[in-house]
């Protein structure tokens, strides 16, 4: 197969994440499997040809699934509907990047939005960290790893300046270590973030609307640590004057929180009015808003309002989805190898007569704020690492823990991962533009943040396992 040839497969690929879109948010608002079923399908067409023109790193997840899907025909009489439930699980995960990802789109053309993480890059140095921290998380919600890429370009834009290389790698180091946790804030409680929507999915009884509050508390104390930590450990700086940006904060951040209150309030009250899940409110809003956002921007020269929103439509399908293709590939498989492989653990667990309701709910709700992010040096996916092991835990029921507080504790290490896993995009894209290793950016950089963070949100999570 020729480049030519291939680009225009993986060009013509890009409506199958959108059919799954379509698909999977009907099923959501129906719960007829039908809809379930050809989600399925699609996701695994798409995979099945992605997979040809990503990095060798994704191929072996695909061919570990593969090894599963033998494995289990060859020892479970019912491995038909596991499979098809893991890929019903890696289908939702596509659908909802693919949903989350044309907001994305429609931002990164968006001057005021591009303007807006500007103005925090810009602030002055005792405000900066703040700024961006605030920033990250607000961006975050909207974007997700997006936010980590445009206002850490924008970071290294406004220290390239800086003529002392000392000082510009020091400040360079701070401005991404604050884009990183606010970023990380967001997992703890957000309707968009995969990290809610998986947990929420794989702990019995538990429910978004339950787990958000708390979730929020999570994410505070995150911030409140970072910034305090940032505090105690940045160098001395030579005062500064302040610059112009500081003082336009509401005229700057007006677009972004309007846009952020209108989909986080859209959000809940599909969920409230139509009963629907999170996720498939958010699978069928944010494509709307993504659509109506392209047409409030201003059209290029000779291009109508109706013209360019094809023509950007088009080219998110056609363009901008199959360059994603290895993202895509990675996700379906985290979870579909989470789903399939807990089915294949389970009994085996059983078998070598281990009895988890034995070992005190405490431990398990502390154990799992800390589990997701070892893991995560060890390479797998968080996305892998819930879908892999909650299921293996017998129902918070069974053991007497609180759904809600199993929640933030997943989401706790979640959020903790996404700061230190080398593996991980929010880390490779904060090494990137720092101009260091993912280690570096990860265990290097926050280190020292994760004990702190991780006990303060382990004490937090065992708090709500007893009060609730």
């Amino acid at each position: 197969m020729n480049i030519s040839t291939s680009s225009r497969y993986f060009a013509l690929a890009g409506f199958l994440p959108v059919g799954v879109v379509f698909l999977m948010t009907s099923f959501e608002y129906t719960n007829y499997s039908a809809f379930a079923v050809a989600a399925s399908v699609l996701a695994l067409i798409a995979v099945a040809i992605f997979s040809f023109g990503v990095a060798v790193s994704r191929v072996i997840f695909v061919l570990i699934a593969i090894a599963l899907v033998l494995w289990a025909a060859l020892t479970h009489t019912d491995w038909m509907a596991a499979t098809a439930i893991a890929a019903q699980r890696g289908a939702m995960v596509m659908a909802l990047f693919t949903a989350l990802t044309s907001i994305r789109n429609a931002a990164m053309t968006a001057p005021e939005i591009v303007e807006c993480g500007r103005f925090l890059a810009r602030q002055r140095s005792g405000l900066r960290y703040t700024a961006l921290t605030i920033g990250g998380h607000l961006f975050a919600l909207i974007l997700l790893y997006g936010s980590i890429s445009l206002l850490g370009t924008l970071a290294t834009e406004s220290t390239a300046r800086e003529p002392d290389p000392e000082i510009r790698k020091q400040r360079t180091r701070r401005m991404m270590i604050a884009i990183q946790r606010g970023f990380a804030s967001t997992l703890c409680w957000s309707p968009l973030g995969f990290s809610m929507i998986i947990s929420v999915a794989v702990v019995p009884g538990a429910r978004w609307s339950d787990a958000a509050l708390p979730g929020v508390v999570s994410a505070l104390m995150v911030l409140v640590i970072g910034w305090g930590l940032d505090a105690l450990y940045k160098p001395p700086v030579k005062p500064s004057t302040r610059p112009v940006e500081t003082e336009r904060w509401v005229t700057q951040l007006r677009p972004l929180l309007l846009l952020l209150g209108l989909v986080l309030v859209g959000v809940a009250l599909l969920h409230t009015v139509t009963e629907v899940e999170v996720i498939g409110a958010v699978m069928s809003l944010i494509p709307v808003i993504a659509i109506l956002w392209i047409a409030m921007q201003r059209p290029p020269v000779g291009f109508t309002r109706s013209a360019n929103i094809r023509k950007r439509a088009l080219l998110f399908v056609t363009r901008e989805l199959p360059r994603y293709r290895g993202e895509i590939v990675l996700l379906f498989m985290a979870g579909f190898i989470g789903s399939l492989g807990a089915f294949l653990l389970v009994p085996l667990v059983q078998a070598q007569g281990l009895d988890l309701t034995t070992i005190p709910p405490w431990i398990i709700v502390a154990a799992m704020v800390w589990v997701i992010p070892i893991t995560g040096q060890l390479g797998m996916n968080p996305i892998l690492a819930v879908s892999l092991l909650v299921p293996i835990l017998p129902s918070p029921e069974v053991m007497g823990i609180p759904p809600t507080a199993l929640v933030v504790a997943i989401t706790s290490g979640w959020a903790l991962s996404g700061v230190t896993s080398p593996y991980t995009a929010s880390v490779m894209l904060a090494a990137s533009l720092g101009g260091v290793s993912p280690l570096r950016a990860g265990l290097g950089w926050n280190g020292v943040f994760v004990l702190v963070a991780g006990t303060a949100l382990t004490l937090w999570a065992l708090s709500l396992f007893y009060i609730l």
